[in-house]
């Protein structure tokens, strides 16, 4: 099974690093195929690569495979430091296998239509639903001509409704209530780089001076020089720029050109007040069906999730995510996940689907009721940070995490990337008395068990909060509180 980022196959989210680790950029996957999308599956390390790590089960969303596939060599030790950024971890039983391969994302890129089967099924299935068509057309041709003649009979049995009676009325917190209101707030986005390639995805309404909320992966292809468009449900198509995008959070906020006055903003909700059980509405253009509507359930809080979009200069992005099982794919990206009364609790980012056939390949998933969205408390933060300086900002604790799993949380190694120190001189993590080897546990009340969930959880915060971190170290249990530090930009 593997995770996937608009149908970009992605790795698990083992360990990584809560601090940024400067790694070479992995080599650029190839051009997704009609049905892609902006992001695009992480293909897993070839089993025949050296030091290719054994593969197994993974669920991260956009994640790039193996320290290789980073820069690494093989056995060699793979830390995150602060001056960098979190490489994507390794695949590990918890997270989906990351196979599949090519570029893109969530959503319906360029490419060519499937070729028709070529054996004579086909075109029997075809002659036997033209049949039923023709038969369906004939009976009702002859059903209307018996109903007009007995129209004016006496012994008519049938009662219609009297003309002008108006619109079904939909009652408030019903599925069809919450669409009605909340699809002329929502925008399929289109995105095309410089050289041609691109797809579609999901975006909606943040406020009325034209800011549309989506993901970094659904606009990646227009921020050097491309092409951004918005369409509403009634038609009306805008273009549209980047404001700014967060490559670590996934998000991304557009701005439309000559945007509308009449801009009805999506109420935003409290996702922390989110419970596993609660009703979801989906809302998004899967594979390029526009303003399509799903529905499901809250399946689980705090997922950790890592993910990648495959491209050469691509960066890992890590959150903690809302689960769901409402359906979810390729081109709901950067689309709006509702509660039951239409309020926005998340941003749907990922999918994890049981198929490794990704933009590069012959196939592109789909939806298993494996769906995570990012909290929509963190994605409201970074948009407005976003618009007011059109760079995200990142907490940090300035120490460097292994990425190897099996380490019973998230280990601080021996030495950083680059042999520089793991555990900044000054910083965070350093004033707080932590040290190479000891391994976090809990940050807060939330379990940690990787070096992923560190960062996911981190990331929900902002710097200069304190939290609690607890650890082991020559087999002892201890804790500290932790001022967190800050970094500027994706870079």
């Amino acid at each position: 099974m593997s995770t996937e980022n608009e149908g970009t196959a992605v790795p698990p989210a083992p360990s990584a690093p809560p601090v940024p680790v400067e790694t070479p950029a992995a080599s650029a996957q190839s051009a997704a195929p009609e049905g892609g999308a902006p992001t695009a599956q992480l293909p897993s390390v070839p089993p025949s690569a050296p030091g290719a790590p054994e593969q197994t089960p993974a669920y991260a969303s956009m994640g790039a495979g193996t320290p290789e596939a980073h820069g690494h060599a093989p056995g060699a030790p793979v830390s995150a430091a602060e001056a960098g950024w979190p490489p994507p971890p390794p695949a590990v039983p918890s997270y989906a296998d990351g196979g599949g391969s090519g570029a893109g994302g969530w959503g319906s890129s360029y490419g060519q239509p499937a070729p028709k089967p070529k054996n004579g099924r086909g075109g029997l299935v075809a002659a036997i639903l033209v049949a039923a068509l023709v038969a369906g057309g004939v009976g009702g041709g002859i059903g209307y001509s018996l109903a007009k003649n007995n129209d004016n009979s006496t012994d008519s049995t049938t009662v219609s409704a009297p003309s002008g009676s108006g619109d079904v009325k939909r009652a408030s917190g019903t599925v069809a209530n919450v669409a009605a209101r909340a699809l002329p707030s929502t925008v399929t986005i289109e995105a095309e780089s410089s050289s041609g390639s691109g797809g579609t995805g999901t975006g909606f309404v943040f406020d009325t001076q034209g800011h549309i909320l989506t993901n970094n992966h659904v606009v990646a292809e227009a921020v050097d020089g491309g092409k951004l468009t918005a369409t509403f449900p009634d038609g009306k198509k805008y273009d549209a720029e980047v404001v700014g995008h967060a490559q670590g959070y996934d998000v991304a906020v557009i701005k439309l050109k000559n945007a509308p006055s009449d801009l009805k903003p999506l109420t935003l909700g409290d996702s922390d007040a989110v419970a596993v059980g609660d009703s979801t509405i989906a809302i998004g253009a899967p594979f390029g069906l526009s303003n399509t509507v799903t529905t499901g359930i809250i399946s689980a809080k705090n997922r950790p999730v890592a993910s990648s979009d495959g491209s050469a200069s691509s960066k890992a992005s890590y959150m903690s995510a809302l689960q769901t099982d409402a359906s979810i794919n390729p081109g709901n990206s950067g689309g709006p996940l509702l509660d039951a009364q239409g309020a926005v609790i998340g941003i749907n980012s990922a999918i994890q689907s049981s198929s490794s056939g990704g933009l590069g390949g012959t196939s592109q998933s789909g939806s298993i009721g494996l769906g995570f969205a990012i909290p929509i408390n963190q994605a409201k933060h970074v948009a407005q940070q976003l618009i007011k300086t059109g760079k995200p900002v990142y907490p940090v604790i300035g120490a460097s995490v292994s990425l190897e799993d099996g380490t019973g949380g998230a280990k601080i190694t021996e030495q950083g990337a680059s042999g520089s120190a793991a555990v900044t001189s000054g910083g965070p993590a350093d004033k707080a008395g932590l040290k190479p080897g000891d391994v976090i546990t809990k940050l807060d009340d939330q379990v940690i068990d990787s070096g992923p969930t560190l960062i996911g959880e981190i990331w929900t915060h902002q710097p200069g909060d304190v939290v609690k971190l607890t650890y082991t170290r020559d087999g002892k249990t201890r804790t500290a509180e932790v001022t967190l530090g800050q970094r500027d930009g994706d870079s």
